[in-house]
């Protein structure tokens, strides 16, 4: 009987039996005009790491506390009640094209406010952490390029979540939002896989291991390093009743043979 080929080779998995500071880093960034502020080592129970899980929280804390997170032009993000993490592998884990994948869960899903993400992005990013001297691409050029494997918007879906790539304008800070990301069904609260992978010209996005969705010859366009982001926002002012908590069982990447 003939051997079946192996198609995909794991080069890096992390199954967070701790926090892995060689896979990576915290990232402090006010983007998107999100209520919260990002803070490191897990400040205010915002990361943890658990019984074999990474939960990345947005907290209350009650009464606003001064943020150091500044966007990308050197704006500081106003004082604020709300504590995140947000945690990313850049210039610690990154690579051109092959497939990642996570298998993770959100406490909660379709609440006003919350916004849940698991993307990837080019290593060549000039949004902080700037660490090396190439990291002078504007989001979402070639080089800065972006695609959202899982994002859910709890103002605007319920048992849903959006995958897709943000297609480049050609200019700074200009992305269409909208022709290549579509939303599908699934129970968030549920631990699921949540995949993307180049198939020759295309982006194939999986749901536990599925296609359902597949942007046609836009893989060509991603032909940098990317690194992966895992981050828990809170996009508007509307009030919360208890901590939201993405749990991330694991993330892997792996290339193809």
């Amino acid at each position: 009987m003939a051997q079946e080929t192996k198609i995909w080779e794991t080069d890096f998995i992390d199954e967070f039996e701790n926090f892995n500071s060689e896979n990576w880093q915290d990232q402090r960034i006010w983007v998107n005009n999100e209520k919260q502020t990002y803070v490191p080592n897990g400040k205010y129970e915002t990361r943890e790491v658990s019984n074999g899980t990474l939960k990345l929280k947005v907290v209350d804390l009650g009464e606003p506390i001064e943020s150091d997170n500044l966007d990308k032009h050197g704006a500081k993000h106003p004082a604020t009640p709300y504590a995140a993490g947000r945690i990313c592998s850049k210039n610690k884990k990154e690579f051109i094209k092959g497939k990642w994948t996570a298998r993770l869960r959100i406490s909660d899903q379709g609440v006003a406010g919350m916004f849940p993400a698991w993307w990837i992005l080019g290593a060549q990013n000039n949004e902080a952490p700037v660490q090396e001297k190439d990291e002078n691409v504007c989001w979402p050029l070639t080089g800065s390029g972006e695609i959202d494997i899982f994002e859910h918007h709890g103002d605007y879906m319920d048992k849903a979540f959006t995958t897709g790539a943000i297609v480049s304008l050609g200019e700074c800070d200009k992305g269409d939002w909208e022709s290549k990301r579509r939303n599908f069904p699934a129970d968030l609260t549920e631990f699921h896989t949540y995949s993307v992978e180049w198939e020759g010209s295309d982006l194939v996005y999986r749901l536990d291991d599925k296609e359902v969705y597949r942007n046609e010859g836009e893989g060509d366009k991603y032909p940098e390093p990317m690194f992966a982001i895992l981050n828990f926002a809170k996009i508007s002012d509307a009030p919360m009743t208890e901590q939201w908590v993405m749990e991330v069982d694991w993330v892997k990447h792996e290339r193809r043979l």
